[in-house]
């Protein structure tokens, strides 16, 4: 009979893979001050054998700084490292949005980073799959990285000094999206587990979704996201099935919402249904809907951006245990 094989060797050779792999990164930035990346799985992402796109980084805007990048076609799906100079022993995971097209890793990712590290967070930034790339699991491969990160990061816990009990999870526009499939539904595992960090639960202590894409079928349906993940003609069941509003459980944390009134690429009433979800199943909710914004308004200056929504993230964190 073969020996069990302790926990934190088991990890200690995840991590090790994951530094072996850093040289292969794709990357035509680089990382800020301050930031550490580095793989989510061991080898190569699953379900890879058909995929032949090159992952590519671009800024966001022409008047981009360099920090302000965007992935488009990921192979390599990453954590970003940004460590608090005074901890509070609690970390976030962020999921930037994109429309399931591209991940915008620094305006939803560096940039809110360094204000949650400020407040004494440990902060990951996930660059994840995107579904229209030939992976063999199709929809499911963002929420493959989404969880397996959430595991990875409660894994690092011991290492990074924070509570694996007290993770949030944070996601912007289709961000939102995968955000809330990986927290709002009962967790089933969608991939074979690869090592010892798929040990840990996909549990999280609170969630926030920020101009979420909620539903995928009805009047306020964002189509770009749609077609991204279930083609141009889906249907009804698949509709339904990733409509997260449907699929709210018992085991969802508290949630956090907020939603521009102005928002023009994704309504408000995304947020809207999610929160009538959450108050029929008694989740605790908390929902700001602010006059202007427009979509995608991250830590955008006033007068452009709504009202301090970190504040009031974080002041709903500090109720919830985070």
């Amino acid at each position: 009979m073969t020996p069990p094989i302790d926990r934190r060797t088991l990890l200690a050779g995840t991590l090790a893979s994951a530094t072996l792999a850093t040289p292969a990164l794709a990357q035509s930035f680089p990382l800020p001050q301050g930031f550490e990346r580095f793989p989510i799985w061991p080898g190569k992402a699953p379900g890879g054998e058909r995929v032949t796109v090159q992952e590519v980084e671009s800024l966001r805007r022409p008047d981009s700084g360099p920090d302000d990048g965007v992935f488009a076609h990921v192979v390599t799906p990453t954590l970003t490292l940004l460590r608090p100079a005074k901890p509070n022993g609690a970390a976030i995971l962020l999921i930037p949005g994109g429309g399931y097209t591209r991940v915008a890793i620094g305006h939803e990712g560096y940039n809110i980073a360094r204000h949650f590290a400020q407040a004494g967070y440990a902060c990951f930034s996930l660059l994840y799959r995107l579904p229209a790339d030939g992976w063999a699991a199709g929809a499911e491969a963002p929420l493959q990285d989404a969880q397996r990160a959430l595991r990875l990061i409660r894994a690092l816990a011991p290492r990074e000094k924070f509570d694996a009990n007290r993770i949030g999870v944070m996601g912007f526009s289709a961000g939102g999206h995968l955000a809330a499939w990986l927290t709002s539904r009962s967790p089933q595992d969608s991939y074979r587990p690869v090592d010892s960090a798929d040990r840990e639960p996909i549990k999280a202590a609170i969630a926030a979704y920020m101009y979420p894409v909620i539903q995928m079928e009805g009047a306020f349906v964002h189509q770009g996201s749609r077609t991204q993940l279930l083609g141009p003609n889906p249907t009804a069941e698949r509709m339904q099935a990733y409509s997260l509003d449907r699929h709210v459980s018992a085991e969802t944390p508290p949630i956090f919402l907020a939603h521009a009134l102005d928002d023009k690429a994704v309504p408000p009433e995304n947020s809207l249904a999610m929160l009538a979800a959450l108050r029929a199943k008694g989740v605790a909710s908390e929902c700001h809907l602010f006059e202007n914004g427009g979509h995608g308004f991250g830590l955008v200056a006033p007068p452009a951006a709504p009202a301090p929504w970190p504040d009031l993230f974080m002041a709903f964190a500090k109720r919830h245990g985070l």
